[in-house]
């Protein structure tokens, strides 16, 4: 393992750290939550889910391991609001996500393992993989809920396109569903 290379690593992950989440920022919001505050927020959600879940045989690890990796190519590829990657071809995006996740793993002896596990979230593939989606839309859902209740607007399309979502988990869909009723105004 060359030392440097982790060194390298470590310092181009930190920037996400002060990556705004574009969508939020285009839309308005003040002080958006940064990449690296979303990971967490996925992180955090994953485990709650997978805790609740326990009896569905999830493999605890895979799934912190996927949450944490999820965004993790946008150090190189930034975070594209949906409306920028709409224009972009799917297959172009992922294969950017994909060799920009193989660079940042190279240096570590696990990075052959934790890139297959970023190709199962990305996949959606696998009961963790598919965990982990769910986590990474209603911790976005938790985060709108948020902006909305501090005096956040025009945020109807997130929660719009969540209304379309094809959720994983049956408890996803029905945490999704409390959410919504959360919102200011609703009835």
């Amino acid at each position: 393992m060359n030392k440097d290379s982790l060194i390298d690593l470590l310092l181009e992950t930190a920037t996400l750290k002060w990556m705004p989440r574009s969508g939020w920022e285009m839309r308005g919001v003040p002080n958006v939550e940064s990449v690296a505050d979303h990971s967490f927020g996925v992180a955090f959600v994953a485990l709650a889910l997978a805790d609740v879940l326990r009896d569905e045989g999830l493999d605890l690890e895979r799934v912190l391991v996927m949450a944490l990796l999820h965004d993790l190519a946008e150090a190189r590829v930034t975070d594209l609001p949906a409306s920028a990657a709409r224009l972009i071809p799917a297959e172009v995006k992922r294969q950017a996500k994909l060799s920009a996740i193989e660079e940042l793993m190279a240096p570590l002896p696990g990075g052959e393992r934790w890139r297959a596990l970023w190709q199962e979230f990305d996949d959606c593939a696998g009961p963790e993989g598919r965990l982990v989606r769910d986590a990474d839309k209603l911790e976005m859902m938790v985060q709108c809920l948020r902006y909305e209740q501090a005096g956040s607007r025009g945020l109807d399309e997130f929660w719009q396109a969540m209304d379309r979502r094809e959720w994983q988990y049956l408890l996803s869909a029905e945490l999704y569903g409390r959410l919504k009723e959360m919102r200011p105004g609703s009835t």
